[in-house]
């Protein structure tokens, strides 16, 4: 009876000894030991996440000075006095090709409205050009400044033009009917400036 007891406890010692190196040994299952939890995933992903993310720029705000307002007011109100101009120019214009025997006055009242039609164009080219450099950094309308700068340009050329062919210039006609042509050209130069000059100004008034 004894021995069987003996025996039975080496049995049962031999088997806790085993169970427990078994269990030191194993640890956990393979398949559990393999798989990465969720959050380890969300801290991998989350510095690649982060790159990806665009860098947007704040836009970089564009100041004007006193000198560049004070410019765009006198550009602005010589616009305004050109249309007068142009009219006066116009018709004095067509009454000295048309009358037969026109009036003392209407052609050095004519050359005076011209003049000043060029001094206007002088002052309104110095203005535009100047601020339209000073805004070449603005993105805000610069396709209608520039737009509005060659066409104001090209009726400048124009205007130069109409000037140099004015019929009065006796140097240079040699006979009547050269005479009556020059008037056609210097009417039709005169026209076209006049026409592109208005068309360049009203954008600038319309288009915003």
């Amino acid at each position: 009876m004894t021995n069987v007891l003996l025996r039975t406890g080496i049995v049962a010692g031999a088997l806790c000894v085993s169970a427990s190196i078994a269990g030191a040994q194993g640890g956990t299952p393979d398949s559990t030991r393999r798989a990465p939890s969720s959050g380890s995933n969300a801290l991998l992903a989350g510095p690649t996440a982060q790159t990806d993310t665009p860098v947007v720029r704040r836009p970089r705000a564009i100041e004007y000075s006193d000198s560049y307002n004070t410019r765009l007011t006198i550009h602005r109100y010589g616009s305004y006095a050109m249309i007068p101009l142009f009219v006066a120019e116009y018709s004095l214009g067509q009454n000295l090709m048309n009358d037969a025997s026109p009036a003392s006055w209407m052609k050095p009242a004519h050359g005076v409205v011209a003049a000043g039609v060029g001094v206007l164009f002088g002052v309104n080219t110095i203005t535009g050009v100047w601020n339209l450099w000073d805004s070449r950094q603005d993105p805000a309308g610069r396709t209608r400044r520039i737009v509005h700068s060659v066409m104001m340009l090209v009726s400048d050329a124009g205007f130069l033009a109409t000037g140099m062919t004015a019929p009065g210039h006796q140097g240079f006609v040699t006979s009547f009917s050269e005479y009556q042509h020059r008037e056609r050209v210097h009417r039709d130069l005169a026209i076209g400036s006049i026409t592109l000059s208005t068309l360049g100004g009203g954008m600038m008034w319309f288009w915003k």
